[in-house]
């Protein structure tokens, strides 16, 4: 283990290096073969961990009286080190393909070094055994993704994006260090003390130690009311790293709120949970409502970023809320869903964000009013975004069907519950999530049908050329990835229990999940005979002589309290969706078409001649509805509203132009920059120059400090 890790970090030290020495035209080559080849060690590494429990550990050096930096690798750091293989390994080649734009332009140098330092960050964090260590990587990955995001630094809109996410990152990593202080407990910051030490805090320390870490980490993981940098840093990013601050470093962010106030502090109080899952559902419900009624393809991705880093925030706080109860094989199933969403996320986050490099490259524009009719021009690219699409907007037997569906039920499971409050919290987030799932079809509907669909809206869509095999590849690799989750989860699941039970007090989420219906005897123990022989008769055990593992059916029998059963099977769902287009398929082409002859005619465009392309349904009317329903929350500004006509009564043109105004600009922000405001502007008005106005200020604040000593 500690040779592959040497390996990866050399590698990555190498595409740091190389790029310096050699000559430019190269440096995509190195990003491609460097960066492919150091993830494909890291997926080795990681999955010796996640797969087979291998553990790690290496001690670097000791900070006297603070602690001794170690590195350690454990299954819970094994999964999200896996997940960053999974989009790092595309991500490399695409990031390869997609520079070659950038020459003569900006120093391709000037992505290498930084993408490569990065790398070894993110493979380095999880490995931290130790604050001093991971703040000390923490640091160095905000200012590496800063450098990165702002590498198109000619334009000034991307720098105010990057000045203004670095900000939010130190704040963010202030906060986390305050955690870290508080957790310690004036005793050692390595992990394994400071897990010792949490068991002594009071209930007003550990509310501390969440807030602070929830909200720090939450600044990379893009919950309200923090997330406010990540729409424009997503826009402002180049595509060639666009995908891994999607699909890597925000996955970050999960990671520490769940070392945090999981595993080195689990929950005993319901308090902290309920704050999660609230603010991760309302996280999702904002997120898809601003990603639905934007109309440039790479902001829409970022909003529904937002949107998903909601539904697995508000999964942890379900499994923390579940933890705190007791009910420990339910609050296994919620953190299966929260890592198998993040895990699906990182997936076809960086499969759509591949096929939008890819529009962007050959077209020049995202935006999706002036798209249109890429299925004909670029077919690869379209059929990628598609499964992106259709796994996004959690449809079978795609990826994010499986975790959406398990998030969805675990909202269910409150009925376990004692407390009545609780329970309508669960309820009141549940019908919220599933409105949030409703939104991301409409959402995704439009991206794709506006973008790819229809007739070609500009010139440049007509004269786009497919994309390069460096794009292909990689969608290629993450669509296929896409359909295995999906249809696999009786294999996944398992595999996540080895980062869930640590912080699930050893609870299996495959006990409670995957039933061991391919168990040749009925009477295996875990499900009564009779209840055993119903599911065998629906044809539970068909492919027991084919597939190893326990079944092909995710079910949940609940308790005495709530004895529904909820079950599923996506492979099934996935063989029968198969055969009904197949047969679907022969049935019209063999049969009906045979019969029929094909006539060709002109189509009928409402009685025009020729419908133009200005003429046709763009994505901004396809959302507006929304915007119309929704028009409490989004409140826009009218920048210009205009209208021109013809002799006073027809109207030839209507110009209306409305601005963003952001809820979360408008009811966090800007009252808190209005206060800071007043407050600055009232300090400024006490230095008007005048000596015995100074004096006065001294006085006063000498009289209000004796005063304090003598009563405190």
């Amino acid at each position: 283990m500690a040779v592959l890790l040497v390996l990866i970090l050399t590698l990555c030290a190498a595409g740091v290096i190389l790029p310096l020495v050699l000559e430019q035209r190269l440096t995509p080559l190195i990003v491609g073969l460097v960066g492919a080849s150091a993830s494909v060690l890291l997926l080795c590494f990681s999955a010796a961990s996640l797969f087979a429990g291998v553990s790690f550990s290496a001690t670097l050096w000791t900070i006297p009286s603070l602690a001794t930096l170690t590195l350690s690798l454990d299954r819970l750091s094994a999964l999200f080190l896996f997940v960053s293989g999974l989009v790092l390994l595309p991500g490399s080649i695409f990031a390869a393909g997609n520079l070659s734009k950038y020459i003569g332009r900006y120093s391709l140098r000037a992505f290498s070094v930084p993408y490569f330092a990065l790398f070894a960050t993110l493979v380095l964090i999880p490995l931290s055994a130790d604050a001093v260590s991971f703040l000390m990587l923490w640091e160095s990955m905000s200012i590496l993704i800063y450098l990165l995001v702002n590498y198109e630094d000619k334009v000034e809109e991307h720098t105010r994006a990057g000045y203004l996410m670095l900000a939010v990152g130190e704040a963010g990593t202030l906060l986390i260090a305050l955690a870290f202080i508080v957790l310690a407990n004036n005793g050692s910051l390595e992990f394994a003390a400071m897990k010792d030490a949490g068991t002594a805090l009071g209930d007003y320390a550990r509310w501390a130690v969440f807030l602070l870490a929830f909200f720090g980490f939450g600044v990379k993981g893009g919950i309200i009311p923090v997330n406010f940098w990540l729409p424009r840093a997503y826009t402002a990013a180049p595509d060639a790293f666009v995908p891994v601050l999607a699909g890597a470093t925000l996955n970050l962010g999960f990671y520490g709120i769940v070392r945090l106030n999981g595993d080195l502090l689990p929950a005993t109080m319901v308090g902290p949970g309920l704050v999660a899952l609230i603010i991760g559902t309302v996280t999702a419900l904002l997120g898809i409502l601003y990603a639905t009624t934007q109309s440039d393809l790479k902001t829409l991705l970022a909003h529904s970023s937002i949107e998903n880093a909601g539904i697995i925030t508000a999964a942890l706080g379900a499994g923390f809320i579940f933890v705190a109860s007791g009910h420990f094989p339910i609050a296994a199933i919620a953190f299966a869903a929260a890592f198998y969403h993040m895990a699906n996320h990182s997936i076809y986050k960086a499969l759509l964000f591949f096929s939008t490099g890819a529009v962007d490259s050959s077209v020049g524009t995202r935006n999706i009013d002036r798209l249109g009719g890429l299925i004909k021009t670029m077919p690869y690219s379209a059929l990628f975004f598609l499964v992106g699409a259709l796994s996004i907007a959690a449809l079978p037997p795609f990826n994010g069907f499986v975790s959406e569906w398990l998030t969805l039920q675990t909202m269910l499971q409150s009925a376990e519950l004692a407390a009545t409050g609780v329970k309508i919290v669960f309820a009141l987030c549940g019908a919220i999530l599933a409105l949030t799932a409703a939104l991301a079809v409409t959402c995704f509907v439009k991206a794709f049908a506006m973008s790819f669909l229809g007739m070609a809206r500009s010139d440049a869509v007509t004269q786009a050329r497919p994309a390069r095999l460096s794009a292909t590849g990689p969608m290629t690799f993450l669509a296929l990835l896409c359909l295995i989750l999906g249809v696999t989860p009786t294999y996944v699941i398992p595999i996540l229990d080895g980062a869930i039970a640590p912080i699930a007090q050893q609870a299996r989420a495959a006990d409670a999940l995957v039933p061991p219906f391919f168990a040749g005897n009925l009477d295996h123990g875990e499900l009564p005979a009779a209840f055993v022989a119903d599911f065998h008769a629906l044809g539970a055990q068909v492919g027991q002589s084919v597939m190893p593992g326990r079944g092909l059916v995710v079910m949940h029998r609940g308790g005495a309290a709530n004895p529904v059963v909820f079950a599923m099977s996506t492979s099934y769902m996935a063989v029968v969706l198969a055969l009904m287009l197949l047969a679907t398929y022969v049935v019209f082409r063999l049969v009906v078409a045979r019969s029929r002859a094909v006539a060709r005619r002109e189509v009928w465009a409402g009685g025009m001649r020729r419908l133009l392309p200005e003429m046709t349904y763009t994505g901004t009317g396809f959302s507006n509805p929304v915007r119309v329903i929704f028009e409490a929350v989004f409140r826009p500004t009218t920048v210009e509203d205009t209208r021109e006509t013809v002799g006073l009564h027809f109207r030839a043109a209507i110009r209306r132009t409305r601005g963003e105004n952001h809820v979360l600009d408008r009811l966090v922000l800007n009252p808190i920059a209005d206060a800071a405001l007043w407050i600055s502007n009232g300090f400024a008005r006490m230095h008007h120059g005048f000596l015995n106005a100074y004096v006065l200020y001294g006085l006063s604040a000498l009289i209000v400090a004796l005063l304090i000593a003598r009563f405190s």
